[in-house]
């Protein structure tokens, strides 16, 4: 549901959110809704504004209870330093929050609970966004370290099936505090729609590892130069198995061997990735320099 827009981005209210601010209302504690509601705002709209600052377009932001979605340009995806960046945002801007919220406390013009609410809530949901886990910002920060080791594809997998873990561990925590009168259902919400957005986001892993490719052809014509990573390959390994070792920002260059490991030729990532668009991940390495 679209309730306005911020400089021209629009803010919409997931529905799971909507209930949650429903259990707020029945249970006539709606200040503190309205306050949870600004303080996810703030953390998505700290996103916001260091995307821009990069100039990456941001089109909409979506908030869910466990903080919320920044529709941003895929490009920030493709360069890990600045989806470090973009992600630590959302925490940091609670961290500051919280910092000075404790700092004014006896000028709010609020009672002391809600205060504290406020405190709590921005302490929360920072604490909340820095699990390693996608799509929390922890997760992306995550993702970026892991993918100059292990490679895009691989770092997205392991992120969002952290995201999956955490997400089913809160259903479990929350069933169980439901049933002992311990909590309500707003911790059952969080971690259905984490669990959800995690495996949203491992089920768009191959998009964005072919994005990441692509991009780095056209980061190459723009700079003129790309540091390079060598690998070594037989030649009967597809290039489904070959790409899983790429990482972000380095250009690959990879020299064939055949059984006998004798030299074969050298493959560039941009030949491997024109025969994966075109031919799929099966094509074998030695193939592929016959054909080039």
């Amino acid at each position: 549901m679209k309730i306005g827009t911020v400089s021209g981005v629009e803010i919409h209210l997931n529905n799971a959110f909507l209930a949650l601010l429903g259990l707020f209302f029945a249970a006539g504690v709606l200040g503190k809704g309205l306050i949870a509601f600004s303080v996810v705002l703030l953390h998505e709209l700290a996103h916001v504004a260091v995307a821009r600052r990069f100039g990456v377009n941001v089109s909409d932001v979506e908030l869910l209870p466990f903080g919320g979605v920044s529709r941003i340009g895929g490009e920030v995806v493709l360069e890990p330093s600045r989806e470090v960046l973009v992600a630590a945002a959302g925490p940091a801007a609670n961290l500051l929050l919280a910092g000075l919220g404790t700092a004014l406390k006896g000028f709010w013009p609020w009672g002391d609970e809600l205060v504290n609410f406020f405190l709590q809530c921005n302490l929360l949901v920072a604490a909340f966004n820095l699990l390693p886990a996608l799509p929390l910002d922890g997760g992306r920060v995550f993702r970026a370290y892991l993918a100059k080791r292990v490679g895009f594809r691989q770092a997205t997998y392991k992120a969002a099936w952290l995201g999956q873990f955490w997400g089913l561990s809160i259903i479990l925590l929350g069933a169980a505090g439901l049933l002992l009168g311990l909590s309500g259902l707003d911790i059952l919400i969080t971690g259905s729609f984490l669990l959800y957005a995690a495996t949203r986001e491992k089920g768009l892993a191959p998009f964005h590892f072919i994005r990441h490719l692509t991009q780095k052809k056209l980061e190459l014509v723009a700079a003129g130069v790309l540091p390079a990573e060598p690998l070594v390959s037989f030649d009967y390994v597809r290039i489904g198995d070959i790409i899983k070792s790429f990482i972000p920002q380095r250009f690959h260059v990879v020299m064939l061997l055949d059984k006998d490991w004798h030299y074969k030729g050298v493959v560039s990532e941009a030949q491997i990735v024109d025969a994966l668009l075109k031919d799929g991940v099966d094509i074998k390495m030695g193939d592929l320099n016959k054909i080039t």
